[in-house]
């Protein structure tokens, strides 16, 4: 899998471009400058970056090492610093009550008993009180095929999500179609989901 993403970001130009997530930039007044925030699978660097622009101590991990290089470059574009980890999501040994954001956008490429280890571990490691942002697609996206996987059971339900973090308190989950540009790999009508959520403070 590693090798099939440096392999897709082994480019001149950005694979999904240099702006933040839509649905990210829209959360800009619930973050809070000073916080330490994880941006999962960040990628190439384009939300992470946006997130230290906004004032956190911004902790992003992927697993392609080409891709990391890139959000170096980005970072040092854009006057922040991230702190760049190379991690693989399904034996990564998580920290614990560490961030004050959890950021996950679009990271639905692990199978479904990886994906509920991920989903814990996100709820171990946010702080009590924690910010939670995910978007991601659902199955519908299959039928578009303008990004994402395209296996089935990788993709969100509202069922899914609030079993998941059924502990948290539910501040946005909203199931939309939207058209979204986003590089050259996530663009056109999608099936998104959208999950703000907050753990609870003890």
């Amino acid at each position: 899998m590693t090798a099939f993403w440096d392999q897709r970001y082994a480019r001149a130009d950005y694979l999904f471009g240099v702006a933040p997530n839509a649905f990210l930039a829209r959360q800009a007044p619930r973050l809070k400058a000073g916080g330490r925030a994880i941006a999962i699978a960040d990628g190439e660097g384009r939300n992470g970056v946006w997130l230290a622009e906004q004032g956190l101590a911004v902790h992003a991990v992927d697993s392609s090492a080409v891709a990391q290089e890139k959000a170096r470059r980005l970072a040092a574009a854009r006057g922040v610093e991230l702190e760049l980890e190379l991690v693989d999501l399904a034996t990564w040994s998580w920290p614990v009550a560490t961030y004050d954001v959890v950021v996950g956008i679009f990271i639905q490429f692990l199978p479904p008993d990886q994906r509920t280890a991920m989903f814990a571990h996100i709820a171990k490691a946010l702080k009590p009180g924690g910010l939670l942002l995910l978007e991601g697609y659902r199955p519908k996206q299959v039928e578009y095929g303008t990004g994402g996987p395209s296996q089935p059971d990788n993709l969100y339900t509202e069922e899914l999500l609030r079993a998941a973090f059924a502990d948290f308190t539910i501040v946005e989950l909203t199931s939309y179609d939207a058209e979204i540009a986003e590089g050259s790999a996530h663009c056109g009508l999608s099936a998104l989901i959208d999950l703000v959520a907050v753990k609870p403070a003890t």
